[in-house]
Order: structure tokens, then sequence, then C-alpha cells
């Protein structure tokens, strides 16, 4: 019997209540659907008071221990370029050797590389052959079991 691995879920939808709502709630869903526990940062870490010095201080530090103490990390790579604190946390991911996966449902193409639909650098935590089997461009792809999401929760 497999434990469950925690999936920290990078993504920006929690500043917006309808996006918190809408493709937040969805996302989330569809990963606890394939066995992810996952620590959504919004939900996890922004219980703060605003009018308290310090607040901000503490909203980034405890999103940093929850991307080293999850088992992966799961990024939403919309935008161009992605948001900046996205990126970071992807950046903490990949230097601290986690596997990432990555979710993009946004058809612009952001770089100037053949191969990659991103910067260069977002792929720097997939492997060289085979990173397609990280990349998510759909919440259908999620579940499949062929690529490399489930493939990890399973194993």
């Amino acid at each position: 019997m497999t434990s469950t691995k925690t999936l920290y879920l990078a993504n920006p939808y929690g500043f917006s209540a309808q996006q918190r709502d809408g493709p937040l709630a969805k996302l989330v869903s569809a990963l606890e659907a394939i066995g992810a526990e996952v620590w959504e940062p919004f939900a996890r870490n922004s219980v703060v008071d605003h009018t308290v010095p310090g607040w901000a201080y503490r909203i980034g530090q405890a999103d940093l221990r929850d991307v080293r103490e999850a088992d992966g990390l799961f990024a939403v790579v919309n935008g161009c370029p992605p948001d900046e604190g996205v990126m970071v946390e992807l950046g903490m991911a990949v230097a601290w050797r986690k596997p990432v996966f990555l979710f993009r449902d946004d058809f612009r193409r952001c770089t100037d590389s053949e191969v990659y639909p991103l910067n260069l650098m977002v792929f720097t935590g997939l492997p060289e052959h085979g990173w397609e089997a990280y990349w998510y461009g759909a919440l259908e792809e999620i579940g499949d079991p062929e690529k490399a999401l489930v493939k990890w929760l399973r194993a």
C-alpha cells in the first residue's frame, strides 16, 4: 500500500474569488481525485491579519516551508510570463530536486525555443526526453495514467 503523497499547488488563482471558486476548485478536485493530498497555499497560509506588520513575510515563509516539505510540486504556468510567485516556488522545488509537474491551459507561446512553449528554465526540473509527460494542457489530462503525475502518485 502506498502512502498519500503531498503535492504543493503553486498557482496564482487564489488572488481572485472568482478564480478560487472556479479554476482553482476544479484543479484541486482533479488532483485529489487521482490520490494527491493537495497543499494549496492560499487555503493553507493566507489566513493572516494584513494589519499586523510582517504579515507578508510570514506568508512567504509558510509557503517556502510547504514547498520544502511537500513531496512534489504542481505549478500553474499560465500567463506571459507566468506568475512570478509560482516561478519562485517552481525554482525552489527544482533546486530541492522535487518532482515537478506543469499545467498550462493558456494557448499563448512565450518562448524563443522551438522545443518548449515557455522559457527553457521552466523545464530544468523535467527530464530532457519525455518532458511532455510532465506537461498538462487541460484538466482532463491530469488523470491520464500514461502521464507522469499518476505514475508518480502510484509509485
